[in-house]
């Protein structure tokens, strides 16, 4: 058997989790070399006066110190603001929510920042995910399954659900077997600065920035109307029938509801419906109502916010959504689906959203989940993914 070390590139964030991946890496034997990406650097948009790539990437340089590594920090913010940043404005300007932290996985942790660690001659990379990573044999060939975190409440495979074979190939998760407080608990024993820190908040990279906050640096505020819409509205009456699974049903039932400014009543003014997103109840700034407004429908062409009164306004609930052909993503590519094949999975629309029981029904121009129980605040633009078990079949971009 070979002696020679694997080499390992650690991404470091400067949090307790890569830190202590980056730990467990040089106990298990590997040549571990430690990089900070510095991804953002428009200290503008950030909630305080602090910089925090700065802080971060000063307390990743530490840990690699204390861990006796080598480390550096590259500056990927040009790929990141052409990959995430335009593409997010993009997103909202059109009325989409995009979710940045999938695409900044697929885009530059394990795209752009996996080629710069191959050029230096790794064998993997490696990162904090709370993820794992399991080798199967299926017909001579070697599969690589994603698997959800075993801390169920830290779990992040959601996050990496457009990864390809090739990557997870490439990919180590040293942290994915542990539970948050194990992670903490290793840190504080080998003395690390990151310890105690607090898990980063706010959008991937960027750091500590408010997302209206974020959104205003381009996209202007606009006056608009709001409309709330009664829950005893008759544009809730319409009964669909879901044993029915031709296309035109299932198109008619993932739609989106349609509303006009005749369908309910003026309430108030917003600053632009591009800075709204389904089920969001924050930032609407009217009172008045016995239950909090949740946002049931952005019209960005004609500049409208439709809202709801309370969680349980039927106008947030679906039980059915599509996703085109083309924005499928399967992480088992050996997985090959049927044309109107029905398939029993677990889904979840959301980071963090328990997993719902669902039926994929794959059809020529694409896929439809429908779910056993109604889904709220299904939204344009965010991630659907789908599991069976632990493990993380496929997703795509909700239409």
């Amino acid at each position: 058997m070979s002696n020679i070390k694997k080499r390992v590139v650690v991404a470091l964030s400067g949090g307790v989790d890569s830190s202590v991946a980056a730990h467990l890496l040089v106990k298990k034997g590997y040549e571990v070399i430690g990089i900070f990406m510095k991804n953002w650097h428009d200290e503008s948009v950030t909630i305080s006066n602090e910089c925090p790539w700065v802080e971060d990437s000063y307390d990743a340089m530490i840990v690699a110190d204390k861990l006796s590594i080598p480390f550096q920090t590259i500056d990927l913010s040009k790929d990141y603001q052409k990959k995430i940043v335009d593409y997010m404005f993009s997103e909202y300007k059109n009325g989409n929510t995009p979710n940045p932290d999938v695409l900044c996985n697929r885009e530059i942790k394990f795209d752009i920042f996996l080629k710069i660690a191959l050029n230096l001659g790794a064998d993997f990379i490696a990162t904090g995910h709370y993820c794992r990573i399991k080798e199967i044999n299926k017909n001579k060939n070697t599969v690589y399954q994603l698997l959800a975190g075993k801390d169920q409440n830290k779990d992040q495979s959601y996050f990496l659900c457009q990864l390809t074979q090739e990557q997870l190939r490439k990919t180590l998760f040293p942290i994915g077997e542990l539970d948050k407080s194990e992670v903490r608990s290793i840190a504080k024993k080998e003395g690390l600065i990151t310890a105690e820190k607090k898990d980063s908040q706010g959008l991937c990279f960027i750091g500590k920035v408010k997302l209206p906050v974020f959104l205003q640096q381009k996209l202007k505020k606009k006056k608009g109307k709001i409309i709330q819409i009664p829950s005893d509205s008759s544009i809730y009456r319409n009964i669909h029938d879901f044993s029915n699974h031709s296309l035109e049903n299932l198109l008619k039932m993932s739609n989106s509801r349609e509303y006009v400014v005749e369908d309910g009543d003026f309430i108030g003014e917003h600053s632009g419906a591009h800075f709204f997103t389904n089920g969001q109840r924050k930032g609407l700034s009217i009172g008045g109502s016995k239950d909090p407004l949740y946002v049931i429908k952005t019209d960005v062409i004609n500049n409208i916010i439709y809202v709801g009164e309370g969680r349980n306004h039927p106008g947030l609930f679906r039980k059915v959504l599509f996703i085109e052909r083309d924005e499928i993503h399967l992480v088992r590519s050996d997985l090959s689906f049927e044309k109107d094949v029905i398939m029993k999975f677990q889904a979840r629309i959301r980071y963090r959203q328990q997993l719902q029981d669902v039926e994929l029904c794959f059809k020529s121009k694409g896929v439809f989940l429908l779910f056993k129980n109604q889904q709220s605040a299904i939204t344009k633009g965010q991630f659907a993914v789908w599991y069976q078990g632990d493990e993380l079949i496929g997703s795509g971009v909700i239409n």
